[in-house]
């Protein structure tokens, strides 16, 4: 595989994690009640602790995102300035 397409392919995936993420936040943000009484009748868990499991699930894609993106992107990147 060509090592620009890989760099390529690793943006797009970034991207589109942190489209995910946006769209998640917003949902969380705009839509919070809604979402909490839908969960609510699966799980029962408090306010404070479905913001907490949001949170969390935000943070672990996130940093789940970064680490197997841009981690790679930059070590490529690194590898095709200064050679192998």
């Amino acid at each position: 595989m060509d090592l620009q397409l890989l760099k390529t392919f690793l943006l797009w995936n970034l991207s589109i994690n942190y489209l995910i993420i946006i769209v998640w936040f917003a949902a969380f943000v705009f839509a919070h009640d809604g979402m909490y009484r839908l969960h609510n009748r699966w799980f029962p868990l408090s306010v404070e602790h479905f913001n907490v499991v949001h949170y969390l699930g935000i943070s672990i894609y996130k940093i789940g995102a970064l680490l197997f993106n841009l981690v790679p992107y930059f070590v490529l990147l690194y590898l095709t300035r200064h050679g192998s």
